[in-house]
């Protein structure tokens, strides 16, 4: 399924957007206005993709840490190796999963969409238009849907028209 979403800087515009797709006969089930005063982004379904990423990090290293840890401290124990003799064979075995653990979290990080987090800072732009105080109309449906929508919302000359 496709989305068309239309940015406008005042309520009155975002209203009139709606009404005329309520008078083309579109399915108002499809049809949402999302800015203050009417649906947020969290109940549109709208997640912020940092929250979303650092939940699946977590998520991640709930597993990975441990198996990083079993994995480092049994490979250290079959292959015997004695990379610190100041530690003896129990501390050899226990750096070597300490080592694996930060494996782990190394893996859940860089796998579980932490990069993103770190180098790209401008991954909510309908976010940020909602917190300026600007309204968006959304449509969802088919590429015939989208395609009408978008002949009738352009009329309206909406500051961004997007679809995807």
């Amino acid at each position: 399924m496709r989305y068309l979403v239309a940015v406008f800087c005042d309520r009155t515009n975002a209203e009139e957007a709606y009404a005329r797709l309520e008078s083309s006969n579109f399915s108002m089930d499809d049809v949402a206005i999302l800015g203050q005063g009417y649906k947020t982004t969290d109940e549109f379904g709208l997640q912020n993709p940092k929250e979303a990423a650092w939940t699946q990090v977590k998520r991640m290293a709930l597993w990975l840490v441990p198996f990083g840890f079993g994995g480092g401290f049994v490979f250290d124990t079959i292959t015997g190796l004695n990379t610190f003799e100041w530690t003896g064979r129990v501390g050899n075995q226990l750096l070597g999963g300490l080592l694996g653990a930060g494996s782990g979290l190394m893996g859940s990080f860089f796998i579980g969409g932490g990069p993103p987090l770190l180098f790209n800072n401008n991954e909510t732009p309908y976010r940020d238009r909602i917190e300026a105080g600007e309204y968006l109309v959304v449509v969802n449906g088919g590429e015939s849907v989208i395609t009408q929508a978008a002949r009738v919302l352009q009329a309206l000359e909406p500051e961004v028209l997007e679809a995807g």
